[in-house]
C-alpha cells in the first residue's frame, strides 16, 4: 500500500472569502516531475510502460479538486523543451537540463489526456512555456474580473501576483499574496523578473550579473526600485552601503546588455495564444476517462474519485 503524503495545514495570508470569481492555474509539469521522482516504480500500463508519474499526478489533481472545488481551472504543461522563444534569444537557455526519458515523456501525454478527459482546460504550446501560458491566462482572466490562485511553488510565477491573487504551494499547504512575496524572496512581486535577471537562475541556466547574489540584488532593487532605474543611475551604486559596491557598479556597466537580456528571459509573457473558450470547468468525458483508467490501471477507489470529480 502506498502511504499518503502528509500535508501541512493550509496557511492563508489573508481572507480569501471574497466576491471575486477565482481562476485556479496549475503548473502541471512541476507535479508530474514530483510524482515521477517520489512514486515507486510499481505501476505499469497495458504495454508494460511505467505509470508512476500518472498515478502520482492523478492523486495530486484529485486532492486539489476535492479540496478547492474550483469552478474555473487551467492546467498548463511544458512542451517548449528546446523550441521556446527564449531559446532564440539565448540558445543556452535551459541547456543544462537533460532531456526527459521516453518513459517520462509518455506519462506527460497520459497526464494531459487525463486532464482533458476530466473536462479541465489544458494548455500546452511549442513556443511558450507553462509559465507563459499561466501568465497569459491570469492576464486575460484579470480583465474579466477574476482573481487568480497559482498552484506552484516556483518563485518565477510570483511576478504575476496582483492584489487579491494568491500563490499556493500545495505540497506544503502554504499560500501567499503579492504582499507576502517580499518576506519570502526579499523583493516585491513586481520586482521578481528584475531580481532574477540580476542574480541569475541556475535552474534555467541564466547566468545573471557577475558578483550579484540575492542579498545585493535585494538591496539594489530596494534603492532603485527597478533594473531600468538601476542601469540609468549606475553612478550612484558606489555610494551605497553595500559591500563591494564600486565593483558591482563596474560589472553592471560591463554587463548592461546581458542584464537586459536576462530580464527578457525571466519575464513571463502575457500574450501567449490561448483557446477562445473560457476556463470554466466542464463535464468530463466518461468514455475517455474509462479507457484511460483501464490503460494505466487505476484502482477502483481512484476511478470512483475521478468519475465524481469529472461530474459524471
Amino acid at each position: 500500500m502506498i502511504r499518503q503524503e502528509h500535508r501541512a495545514p493550509v496557511v492563508r495570508s489573508y481572507n480569501t472569502e471574497m466576491s471575486q470569481p477565482t481562476l485556479h492555474l496549475v503548473d502541471a509539469s512541476l507535479y508530474v516531475f514530483r510524482a515521477w521522482h517520489s512514486m515507486p516504480d510499481e505501476f505499469h500500463d497495458a504495454d508494460g510502460w511505467p505509470t508512476n508519474a500518472v498515478h502520482g499526478f492523478a492523486r495530486f489533481l484529485l486532492e486539489l479538486l476535492e479540496r478547492e472545488r474550483p469552478g474555473h481551472v487551467v492546467v498548463a504543461f511544458d512542451e517548449a523543451l528546446d523550441s521556446c522563444f527564449r531559446n532564440a534569444l539565448y540558445p543556452a537557455y535551459k541547456a543544462n537540463r537533460d532531456p526527459a526519458p521516453p518513459e517520462l515523456r509518455r506519462q506527460f501525454a497520459w497526464c494531459k489526456a487525463l486532464c482533458r478527459a476530466m473536462g479541465l482546460a489544458t494548455l500546452a504550446h511549442t513556443d511558450y512555456e507553462a509559465d507563459d501560458l499561466i501568465g497569459s491566462a491570469v492576464h486575460r482572466a484579470r480583465g474579466q474580473g477574476f482573481r487568480s490562485v497559482i498552484v506552484s511553488a516556483d518563485k518565477d510565477l510570483s511576478q504575476l501576483l496582483h492584489a487579491h491573487d494568491e500563490q499556493y504551494d500545495f505540497a506544503k499547504g502554504q499560500r501567499w499574496s503579492a504582499d507576502g512575496v517580499k518576506a519570502r524572496h526579499g523583493v516585491h512581486a513586481h520586482q521578481i523578473a528584475d531580481y532574477l535577471a540580476l542574480t541569475g537562475d541556475a535552474v534555467d541556466n541564466i547566468p545573471g550579473v557577475t558578483g550579484i547574489g540575492p542579498k545585493s540584488a535585494a538591496v539594489l532593487l530596494a534603492h532603485f526600485q527597478s533594473l531600468d532605474a538601476l542601469l540609468d543611475r549606475i553612478d550612484e551604486v558606489p555610494f551605497l552601503r553595500l559591500r563591494g559596491a564600486a565593483t558591482l557598479a563596474t560589472r553592471l556597466r560591463e554587463q548592461r546588455e546581458h542584464a537586459l537580456l536576462w530580464r527578457q528571459l525571466t519575464t513571463i509573457a502575457l500574450d501567449a495564444p490561448l483557446p477562445e473558450h473560457g476556463f470554466a470547468r466542464g463535464r468530463g468525458d466518461a468514455d475517455e476517462l474509462a479507457a484511460l483508467a483501464d490503460w494505466v490501471k487505476f484502482g477502483p477507489m481512484t476511478r470512483k474519485r475521478l468519475v465524481d470529480a469529472a461530474g459524471l
